[in-house]
Formats: C-alpha cells, sequence, structure tokens
C-alpha cells in the first residue's frame, strides 16, 4: 500500500511540474504596466470665412477630403452638373488611384481648387500619439515629410502648388502648427462637419450641411463611394443652391482661422 501511495505522489508531481512548463509564467510585481500612449494636446481649428451680410444670400465654403480609396461619383457629378466650386484636399494617395476624377478637377479650374491633405494620410502631430487609432507622424521631420510628400506628388500630376494643408483627422499639436505654418501653409480647419468623417447616415448628412450659415467653412469627404453618406452631401448642394447660397473656394474670400492657423 506504501509503494502504491508513493508511485501515485510521484505521478502527480510530475503532471504538475508538466503543466507548469506549459504555462507562461506569471510577471513578477516589480515589472510596469504596459505604457499608455502618451497624453499629448490636439486642437482641432476652427475657420471661417468672410460673410456675405446679405440677407438670404449666405456664404460658405465647401471643402471635401480625398483620403484614400476611390471617387465618389455621386459628389463630384454633382459638383460638376451644378457648377458648385468647392476646395478639395488630396493625398498623395488618392491622386496615385483616381487618374479619372484627377482629370476632372483639372478641366474644371473655375470650380476646383486642390490643396494638400497629404502624402500617407498620417496626422501632423509630431508627438508620438494615436488619433481615432492612426499613429502620428511622430516627429518634427516626420510632420515636414508627410507635407511635402503631397506637395510633391501634387506638382508631379500637373497641380499647382498648393496653398493650404489639412492633415489627416484634422487634429494638430500646437508644435507642428508652428512647423507647417513656417513651411508657408495656412492650415484648413472647418466650421460644420458635415458627413462625420463619411461614418453618418444620408438624412443627417443633408441635414447638417445644408444647415450651414453664412461664413461656414464645410468638411466632408469625397472618398467613400459607398458609404452612405455621400447621397446626403449631393442632396444637401442641390438644398443650397436652391436657397440661394453662394459657394466659394478658399482662395476666394478672406478667412478667420484660430489656433493661429491662418495668421
Amino acid at each position: 500500500m506504501n509503494r502504491i501511495l508513493l508511485a501515485s505522489a510521484l505521478l502527480f508531481a510530475a503532471l504538475s511540474a508538466a503543466l507548469a512548463d506549459e504555462m507562461p509564467p506569471a510577471p513578477p510585481a516589480t515589472i510596469a504596466p504596459t505604457l499608455k500612449t502618451p497624453a499629448v494636446k490636439l486642437v482641432e481649428p476652427h475657420l471661417h470665412i468672410a460673410r456675405s451680410n446679405l440677407a438670404g444670400h449666405a456664404r460658405i465654403a465647401l471643402t471635401f477630403d480625398a483620403c484614400m480609396g476611390q471617387a465618389d461619383e455621386r459628389i463630384l457629378s454633382t459638383l460638376v452638373r451644378e457648377r458648385i466650386p468647392a476646395t478639395i484636399f488630396v493625398t498623395a494617395r488618392w491622386l496615385k488611384r483616381n487618374p479619372a476624377a484627377l482629370a476632372v478637377f483639372l478641366q474644371n479650374p473655375d470650380l476646383f481648387e486642390l490643396e494638400n491633405h497629404g502624402e500617407n494620410h498620417i496626422p501632423a502631430v509630431d508627438t508620438p500619439t494615436l488619433i481615432y487609432g492612426i499613429a502620428s507622424a511622430g516627429s518634427p521631420q516626420a510632420v515636414k515629410q508627410e507635407v511635402e510628400g503631397g506637395a510633391a506628388a501634387m506638382t508631379a500630376a500637373g497641380i499647382p502648388a498648393p496653398h493650404w494643408f489639412r492633415g489627416s483627422t484634422a487634429k494638430y499639436d500646437l508644435s507642428a502648427i508652428g512647423e507647417i505654418r513656417a513651411m508657408g501653409y495656412r492650415i484648413a480647419g472647418y466650421s460644420v462637419n458635415g458627413d462625420g468623417g463619411s461614418l453618418l447616415g444620408a438624412v443627417i448628412t443633408e441635414k447638417r450641411i445644408a444647415a450651414a450659415k453664412d461664413g461656414d467653412v464645410v468638411i466632408s469627404h469625397i472618398n467613400q463611394p459607398t458609404h452612405a453618406a455621400g447621397e446626403g452631401v449631393a442632396k444637401a448642394l442641390v438644398d443650397l443652391k436652391a436657397k440661394g447660397t453662394e459657394f466659394v473656394r478658399l482662395e476666394d474670400v478672406e478667412d478667420m482661422g484660430d489656433d493661429k492657423t491662418t495668421e
């Protein structure tokens, strides 16, 4: 009996040791917790244009981001058909994938002002952080590359040299704003978020944009043809035109941006 008990004890000890070898070791109590994303003070600048100050004749600036993906023909065709001017912020990545849409832009210089949205759609923040899950540029050198790379792609595509810049996510830290301004760019904020990053539904998008007031700068997206928001954008453009709205590009009118983005 003693031999049986001894053998059972030895078998249990062996099994316990084998299971222990397969399990990951518990972290020592002295190991620091996972590092968190550093806290960075970010701003999302506003931008307004000079008002018309005429009753029933609001003046607004439509701005569209072309980040990645394909051109939204629902919006583009409406702009061309209705002869509505707009400022389009393009990335180098979008330009490579959309030569046909670029040709439409270049064929209608009276409608479209093309400006810089960066090279790779990286947030123009010079400290490492995450914004909506997107890693920021992380250094002044990387911010400069994002801006200059976008501009280089534009001029290589036959677009006039840009004067405005809008970074991915439209968020910046104050030091990056100073760096971009020192490169000669004005930074394009906005006052009306039309489509919530193209993630809103068609109805709410239409209501948001159609409610734009005298002096507003509207931001929406022209690179998500499968999203419902694009339908709402197109309808809102027709709504605004029917109300007698004056549409202008950023280059056509005086503007006022906060956070030293246009001074």
